[in-house]
């Protein structure tokens, strides 16, 4: 098995994970045709063809099919996780705001802290709960005056982007624990769920709409925007606890912001600005603290 990174590496390619996972929001706004149900089916599409050709590259294609073949329940578990995470984040975006979705995302590292708690027996430093508490805050401010339940399809949309946060943190407590002892090869995980999300959207995307223009957009969502960064996201946890990678994952709510203002011309208000800096202080925060106590 690879051994694990430095932690600081690993945060650093975990801070890279959420940047491209965050231009999601703001591409899915360029769409000339494509909607709803047919937008996560090309994006789960491409997203396994890339898939295969980096893990056949990674690992070959008969040890590859070996690990599909073989996998056992903790790797299909995590391929349904990840499947879950892909469908129900693409199809929240067709139905209320980037900014419902990534709020709703947010609660994926308490939700995370939870699960280790309850399924790992994990003991929470205080300073990652107060990291999340004030990630958490910061987030609420930032959006505080977006985040609408009036329009039933914006309920709908947050219900829906929900499942994000509650597969997330079974996924990473799931890696966590493979952690220990003879580790599985989780990364065929991602494949898996990348198959099933565009097994279970065929049916529903009929008739499709994509123009030539939306294809390139979705290929470009499902290589660089998933395959690439959940790729490294899975060699990342085997460095980083479960609660930790759902923090820093706080800063794809920050990146993606960004790239709505640079690449959708939305220039975030003043409370976005200042949550933006809660985020990133609980972020820094906890990391020096963690510094802190591995030097002692």
């Amino acid at each position: 098995m690879p051994v694990p990174m430095t932690h600081r590496k690993a945060v650093l390619l975990m801070v890279a994970v959420t940047l491209m996972w965050s231009i999601a929001g703001v591409v899915s706004r360029h769409f000339e045709a494509a909607r709803g149900f047919e937008v996560t089916f090309w994006r789960s599409v491409f997203n396994a063809l890339a898939l295969l050709l980096l893990l056949g590259w990674l690992r070959g294609p008969a040890t590859l099919a070996a690990s599909l073949r073989g996998g056992g329940r903790t790797l299909w578990l995590s391929g349904l996780c990840w499947a879950v995470m892909y469908t129900a984040f693409m199809l929240a975006l067709t139905l209320t705001t980037v900014a419902n979705v990534l709020v709703t995302m947010s609660l994926t590292p308490l939700f995370t802290a939870l699960m280790a708690r309850l399924a790992l027996g994990h003991r929470l430093a205080a300073r990652t709960w107060g990291a999340i508490a004030l990630a958490g805050a910061g987030i609420a401010w930032m959006y505080a005056r977006e985040v609408s339940g009036s329009d039933p399809r914006h309920l709908l949309g947050t219900l829906v982007a929900l499942g994000v946060p509650i597969a997330a943190a079974v996924n990473w407590t799931l890696i966590q624990h493979n952690r220990g002892g003879a580790q599985q090869d989780m990364m065929p995980a991602v494949l898996i769920g990348a198959l099933l999300s565009a097994a279970a959207m065929l049916l529903p995307s009929l008739p499709f709409a994509a123009t030539p223009r939306d294809l390139a957009l979705l290929a470009l969502l499902g290589a660089v925007q998933l395959a690439i960064p959940c790729l490294l996201a899975v060699s990342v946890a085997r460095s980083l606890s479960a609660p930790e990678i759902s923090l820093l994952g706080l800063l794809e709510v920050v990146f993606g912001v960004l790239w709505a203002w640079l690449g959708a011309n939305e220039a975030p208000a003043a409370s976005v600005i200042g949550g933006g800096l809660m985020v990133l202080l609980a972020l820094a925060g906890n990391e020096l603290l963690a510094m802190r106590a591995r030097a002692d």
